[in-house]
């Protein structure tokens, strides 16, 4: 692991992640830890990365990003790809410009591939993947149904099946392409690329609710964003070109307004489906950090005594490495 020198404001022990389900006030947090301990503001969203995507998204306003400096979004356009390992590479670049400007980078987000790409120092070995391999698949998705290629998976990786959702057809089909061109499977090649372990010390903290109020609050987060204008800012990206079928439009929001002005449901009834699979994606990220292990999680309580927490932790010097 790569030793830090210590930097002016005061010694810290590691790197916040501020991490943790959607609608859990993450960013509140993590703009206070920002304010209190001179840090900046590196998101970990892999939507946020996205331009013109903002209420959705629930990207940071001009007005907090005025509060701390942010980083880490509006990096592409919604028609571009993205990957976790493009992520992992410009985050260190950020830690890297940040502690040497002397502030503390506090990252925060919900996704947890990018959360384990920095804490577990995963480097994601490339595996180029020959256009045969990748067009068989696709043709055997039209013929069999990715619920059959998931099953496919399970025999061959249980491992990676119990990790991918079998509606996730971009994972389902990543995990087959590599196993088809190289022999070896996706969980062989992850642990492969954790040999080297983390680059910097991280510590993860998450606020713990209780399932009912958490679910709550998500329902209020979707009331909120249609308040603000999230159909307004679907409608602008359909008149820019954006579809369905986009990467970026598979975002939680997008995808089911999309499928209200194509005439495919009501308004109400997108917005339900928004709200439900806003907790079921909650869920989802509940179950990545749990058994991502680290996490320390806090319950809610006033703010000022979860800063003093993590700030206890940042600055625990029990630890043999200072930033």
């Amino acid at each position: 692991m790569q030793a830090i020198e210590p930097f002016t404001g005061g010694k810290f022990n590691s790197i916040p992640i501020i991490c943790g389900p959607t609608a859990s006030g993450k960013s509140a947090l993590a703009l206070s830890l920002c304010e209190t301990t001179g840090g900046e503001l590196c998101s970990m969203d892999s939507m946020q990365i996205y331009r013109g995507m903002n209420i959705g998204t629930a990207k940071p306003t001009q007005e907090e990003q005025k509060r701390v400096p942010h980083h880490l979004i509006d990096l592409i356009d919604p028609t571009g790809n993205f990957s976790v390992a493009a992520y992992r590479d410009l985050a260190l670049a950020c830690i890297k410009d940040c502690l040497g400007r002397g502030h503390l980078p506090v990252f925060c987000g919900g996704t947890g591939q990018y959360a384990s790409a920095l804490a577990q120092g995963i480097t994601y070995l490339p595996v180029d993947v020959v256009p045969s391999v990748h067009d068989g698949l696709l043709q055997e998705a039209a013929d069999k149904g990715y619920a059959q290629l998931h099953a496919e998976l399970a025999l061959i990786d249980p491992e990676s099946a119990e990790k991918i959702h079998p509606n996730n057809k971009k994972r389902v089909l990543r995990a087959l392409e590599i196993y088809r061109q190289t022999g070896k499977t996706m969980t062989y090649f992850n642990e492969q690329s954790k040999k080297d372990g983390p680059q910097y010390p991280f510590a993860l903290f998450a606020i713990d609710w209780d399932r009912e109020t958490l679910y709550e609050r998500m329902d209020f987060r979707v009331e909120q964003m249609m308040e603000a204008g999230l159909l307004a800012e679907v409608e602008y990206l359909q008149h820019i070109g954006m579809t369905s079928d986009n990467t970026a439009m598979q975002a939680i929001g997008y995808k089911e307004l999309f499928s209200y002005l194509a005439g495919d449901s009501t308004l109400e009834e997108a917005v339900s489906l928004i709200k439900q699979k806003t907790r079921n994606y909650g869920k989802r990220q509940l179950t990545w950090f749990r058994n991502m292990g680290g996490v320390q999680w806090i319950r809610p309580s006033d703010l000022d005594a979860i800063l003093e927490k993590i700030q206890n932790r940042l600055q625990d010097q029990t630890n043999n490495y200072d930033l």
